[in-house]
Parts: C-alpha cells; sequence; structure tokens
C-alpha cells in the first residue's frame, strides 16, 4: 500500500519535484538497523549505514522531509548552535575544540553529499548576521576576533554598519559578521536527495509508517511495531526530534517542541532582491527569538520570524510573520504573500543537540535547536558509525551536558513559555 498523505502547501512543497512515494511497512521484516523518522538524520543515518554495508529499514510516520527537515529556512550555519566560548565554558577548551571541528565538518559533509549524489538543492555561499541592537556589535566583534585567534577560522569577519548598508538594505541592524563558509540551500529538495541516494544504495523505505511502540530488553534484537507491520533488527536508531511525542519517555523531557513560521513572497524585481541581499547571501539577525531569511532561486523573499508553543499553528500564518518582516524591510509592504506555513523543532535547555544511547541498542540525536541541516546531517553520520564500532566522535557530542526540562514533559511547556516571553520582552527593549 502506497501513502497518500500530503505535504504542507509551502513553498518549498510546491517547487520541489515530488520524490516517488514509498510503500507504508506491510508484515514482518527483519534488518541489521531500524531508523525511526524520515528527516535529516534519519536519511543520513540510513546512507551512511549503508555504505557500511548494514542493511536499514526507515520508518517515516508522514511523508520524507515533513517535519523540519522539509519546512526550515535552509541555512547551513558553520560551528555548533551554541557559541565556542559558552562551549570553553561547558566542557574545556580541548572538547570545545573538537565540537568545533565536527561542526565544521558538518557543511562539508553536507556539501559533499550534494556533490556525491548530484542532489540539486540550490546550494549557495555565504551568512550575514546581523546586530538588532547596538549592545550587541561588540559581542560580535569578540566572537570574529576569538575564532580568528583561537579556532583558525578565517572565513569570518565583521562589517561595520556603512559595509552592511552595501549588502542589504534591512532596517534597525548595527553592523553583521559575515560568514562565508556557510552555506544555503532549498531544504526540501535536500531532504528529497537524500532519500534518493539512501534508496539507490538500498535502504528500505517506508512512510506512512507510524511506530506505536518498540520493546527492546537488551536482549538479540529489537521489535518496533507499526499499525501494518514490525521490523527485527539489531539495533535501533530514534531519528524523531520535535515529533518524538510519547515514543520514548526517557528522552522526551530533554527537548522541547516549538513552532515556527515562514512566509514566501510573490518573486522580487532585481532591485528589490539586491535590497534584500545584494550578494545572495542567507541573513539573520541576533535577536532570542530569531528573524531568519533568504532569497530563493527564483527571487522570493523566504522570511522566518515569530514562534509560538502550543499545540495549534495561527490561523494566518502570513500575517503573524508579516509584521517581522515589515520592521526590517518596509518598502516591501506591498509585496504580496504567496505562501505561509509553520513545522515544529526541537530545542533543548542550552541548545546544543541531545546525543545518547539507551541500553546496548538504542541510540537516539535530536535536539537540533534551529540548526539542523549540518547537525542532524552529521548526527546520522555519527550514528552509523558508533553502531559500527566507531564510538569516538558520537561519544564527543554525547559528552556535552545537555538537561532535562525542568518537571520534565508535564510541566516544560509553562517554564518555557515563561522563559520565552521574558527574553522576547527584552528582543523589545533596549538598544
Amino acid at each position: 500500500m502506497t501513502t497518500r498523505i500530503q505535504h504542507t502547501d509551502s513553498w518549498y512543497a510546491a517547487s520541489a519535484s515530488p520524490h516517488r512515494r514509498f510503500p507504508a511497512l506491510q508484515g514482518e521484516v527483519e534488518s541489521d538497523v531500524c531508523v525511526v523518522g524520515g528527516g535529516y538524520t534519519g536519511l543520513s543515518t540510513a546512507l551512511h549505514l549503508r555504505k557500511l554495508g548494514f542493511s536499514v529499514t526507515l520508518l517515516e510516520a508522514q511523508r520524507i522531509g515533513w517535519g523540519a527537515s522539509g519546512r526550515n529556512g535552509g541555512h547551513v550555519g558553520t560551528g555548533q548552535r551554541a557559541d565556542q566560548t559558552s562551549l570553553e565554558k561547558w566542557v574545556g577548551p580541548g572538547a570545545a575544540k573538537d565540537l568545533w571541528r565536527l561542526g565544521h565538518e558538518a557543511v562539508e559533509l553536507v556539501c559533499n553529499l550534494i556533490s556525491e549524489f548530484y542532489i540539486k538543492c540550490e546550494l549557495r555561499e555565504g551568512n550575514l548576521h546581523l546586530a538588532a541592537k547596538k549592545r550587541h556589535v561588540q559581542g560580535l566583534r569578540d566572537e570574529a576576533e576569538h575564532l580568528s585567534k583561537v579556532y583558525g577560522y578565517d572565513q569570518l569577519r565583521f562589517v561595520d554598519s556603512t559595509e552592511m548598508g552595501w549588502m542589504t538594505r534591512a532596517q534597525g541592524m548595527h553592523g553583521a559578521l559575515l560568514d562565508q563558509g556557510a552555506r544555503h540551500l532549498h531544504p526540501l529538495k535536500y531532504a528529497y536527495g537524500l532519500a534518493k541516494a539512501a534508496d539507490l544504495l538500498g535502504a528500505d523505505i517506508h512512510e506512512g509508517s507510524e511506530v506505536l511502540g518498540y520493546t527492546d530488553n537488551d536482549g538479540a534484537q529489537v521489535q518496533v511495531r507499526t499499525a501494518s507491520g514490525s521490523v527485527k533488527a539489531r539495533f535501533l536508531v530514534l531519528a524523531c526530534n520535535g515529533y518524538l511525542g510519547h515514543l520514548e519517555p526517557r528522552i522526551a523531557g530533554n527537548i522541547m517542541p516549538i513552532n515556527n513560521f515562514i512566509l514566501a513572497t510573490e518573486p522580487l524585481s532585481k532591485e528589490q532582491q539586491a535590497a534584500v541581499t545584494r550578494d545572495n547571501f542567507s541573513l539573520s539577525d541576533t535577536l532570542y527569538v530569531i528573524n531568519y531569511w533568504k532569497l530563493s532561486a527564483d527571487g522570493r523573499l523566504l522570511f522566518g520570524g515569530g514562534e509560538n508553543y502550543s499545540s495549534r499553528f495561527p490561523k494566518d500564518i502570513p500575517a503573524f510573520v508579516w509584521p517581522h518582516m515589515l520592521k526590517i524591510y518596509p518598502e516591501l509592504a506591498d509585496v504580496a504573500i504567496e505562501y505561509g506555513w509553520g513545522g515544529t523543532l526541537g530545542i533543548t535547555m542550552n541548545r546544543m543537540p541531545d546525543f545518547g544511547r539507551l541500553g546496548r541498542r538504542t541510540f537516539y540525536a535530536q535536539g537540533f535547536s534551529g540548526h539542523g541541516v549540518p547537525t542532524a546531517t552529521m548526527a546520522g553520520y555519527l550514528l552509523a558509525a558508533a553502531i559500527s564500532g566507531d564510538t569516538d566522535d558520537f561519544s564527543r557530542m554525547a559528552a556535552v551536558p545537555t538537561h532535562r526540562f525542568p518537571g520534565g514533559t508535564l510541566l516544560r511547556k509553562p517554564g518555557l513559555v515563561a522563559g520565552m516571553l521574558f527574553y522576547s520582552l527584552l528582543d523589545r527593549l533596549g538598544k
């Protein structure tokens, strides 16, 4: 049986050629590894396991790339989601350098997979990270200097407000960091490309196959159940992120699902495109509730702004995001908004991903906190390596301290809402 589930009505879904539909799981199958989740983490895991010779069954509840992997801003940022100065305090200078290396290699991995499998996903270079408050400027200067001196990173530099004004007409900004090692892409096309690669390498992929539960008693196998079938496997990978739900209570409290929203305008004129970004960089700002944006291949502004913490999306997503866009580009007030969509991502308390192992046979990676294109792709590589016996870099990621949200899944949402409201208030105050 082939699934008929449809992607959300986004510009990404409208502009990506549909991949072939993968059938729902039927009956009992056996595999070396069962992967739960058809986003970047699961697809990368399946792809790299096949390269290592493991048989793989991947189960996706909806469609490939249906979650955050097919709905995000498409930014491929360097480093980790947390800054290196914080990481040095948490894990020490040596381990922080290993984490920087892994963050750098994550971007390289994305680019190498795109090249190796001829994934047409509109890969471009450069990100401009804009200081939304005057008090943020010195922090950006310090970051550029620190990464240059301590880590030898030479693709990042501070841009003063005058030079920034030549690059973008974004209003209310006070300088920026230009990272020419960063990339940006079409996220759903990238997810489709990973799925095609995994499929070509022999992974057994199933859509419309929600996992209802699994049994792992540290015996010889794990058994994973769906409504219409089951998988017996030597190892299990949980790659569900913000869509984990109640599948695994032991790690559910480590992350918080939140919703973020994006709009897509009509195609802009050449002059309007140049006003947004002269050099076709992706852009983002330093607000705690971050705004992020870029141009599409056909000249649309794809702008992400605003988030909520409920189980429901706003009724009118374009109207929800539009004020954030208009504050930065007021001259686009008369531009038509043609798409608006939302997605759920998983965040952690310290914004670093949560890697780990449950017993002998179950591995997981989650909580990419808005840095998922490179980090989730790298997570799949590290999960595959760990299953094959090379656990060094997986253990380095797993060793980063992560903290359960206070009260676990029961009380995490009220606490998060209070915290996020506090930080969003700070975003609106001060200079």
